[in-house]
């Protein structure tokens, strides 16, 4: 099978040429980091000793804590050291901070603004901010307002505003119901219309101008913590235009995930927007054409070239099914080289 690395000529000698890409608090995205190890030197910034993704990297260096104060000038040594052109974040919860120094100059961070970094990680927030460019989104209220649910569309989503991974998420048939697990989770939530029909996701890429270069959608067949397992690529323009409305209203730069539900009564109407890759990654890489995987088209941006908007232009018809993979480690935490799943991904560094 031709690889996405393989298509734009493999990571080779030509690696020395192309800008490093740091990746942040890459946890278990053992797929991402691998895979921008093909195309350049790519390292990766852990607080967790044992995030097993590391080990795909060139160079792994562990970091303060994403709350700690030394968290960014650890990077931007990192940045320093290595030639960064591209720090991409992997999880929620450093976005917001990459964004800050994204505007300050201080990194080269493909991110959005912090502005629509902090509403997006607050899903309260987020169904505001799509409100008010002209997006489609369920009817959202808070448990402590004014609002009467007694009036709201029944069933509802009783939510965390700032969950992940499906965390603390209830389904309610009526307003005692609501109620009861407003007050039950421990944490600030929303009360949202529960949509019905297919859930389905769009993973985008937006240029530094905040253009939308592509936008791929595909079914969710199967998710588990609010994350995908099964799916297929589909060519829907309905989807596609959607995906980049959203992206050129928000001025997202970078990758984003959008996650819809296609209703029988409201229509399409989005439900989260992460702006960073989303848990799905084979189809931005395989459904593309060569040499516009999304990690290529990020390596090529951060080497300054421009590229051209290709919305809408992809293999559709490509399922992908994801599996665990293990890492083994000797006594002083470094890889084995020993592979447990035979012809399984690129031995670890």
């Amino acid at each position: 099978m031709s690889t996405p690395a393989a298509r734009a000529g493999g990571a080779g000698a030509s690696q020395a040429a192309r800008p490093a890409v740091l990746l942040t608090a890459a946890g278990k995205r053992y797929d991402i980091v691998s895979c921008f190890a093909r195309l350049t030197r790519t390292i990766v910034a852990d607080p967790a000793a044992l995030a097993p993704a590391q080990y795909a990297a060139h160079v792994r260096v562990p970091v303060p804590m994403i709350e700690d104060s030394g968290y960014l000038p650890a990077l931007e040594a990192l940045c320093e050291e290595h030639g960064v052109g591209a720090v991409l974040p992997l999880t929620d919860l450093d976005i917001e901070i990459l964004a800050r120094a994204r505007a300050e100059g201080r990194l080269p961070a493909l991110v959005p603004s912090p502005e629509v970094a902090r509403a997006t990680y607050d899903k309260y927030e987020a169904h505001l901010l799509l409100q008010r460019v002209g997006l489609p989104s369920p009817v959202t209220v808070l448990p402590d307002t004014d609002t009467d649910l007694e009036s709201l569309h029944y069933p509802v989503m009783v939510k965390p505003r700032r969950g992940s991974g499906a965390r603390s998420i209830h389904r309610a048939e009526d307003s005692s119901q609501a109620r009861f697990f407003a007050g039950y989770v421990r944490e600030p939530v929303m009360i949202q219309r529960a949509m019905n029909g297919p859930e389905l996701s769009i993973d985008c890429l937006g240029d530094l101008e905040g253009r939308c270069l592509n936008a791929i959608p595909r079914t969710m067949l199967e998710s588990r913590g609010g994350e995908s397992i099964k799916g297929t690529v589909v060519s829907d323009e309905e989807l596609i235009d959607l995906g980049r409305r959203t992206m050129e209203a928000l001025s997202v730069t970078g990758p984003a995930t959008i996650q819809v539900f296609r209703d029988p009564e409201v229509g399409l109407a989005i439900t989260d927007v992460n702006t960073r890759f989303g848990g799905a990654f084979p189809a931005p890489v395989y459904a593309a054409h060569a040499g516009r995987s999304y990690p290529e088209l990020i390596v090529r941006m951060a080497a300054g070239e421009h590229v051209a908007p290709h919305v809408g232009e992809f293999r559709a018809g490509m399922t992908f099914t994801r599996y665990y993979w293990q890492l083994e480690l000797d006594e002083r935490l470094q890889p084995t080289g020993r592979d447990i799943v035979a012809g399984g991904p690129p031995a670890p560094r």
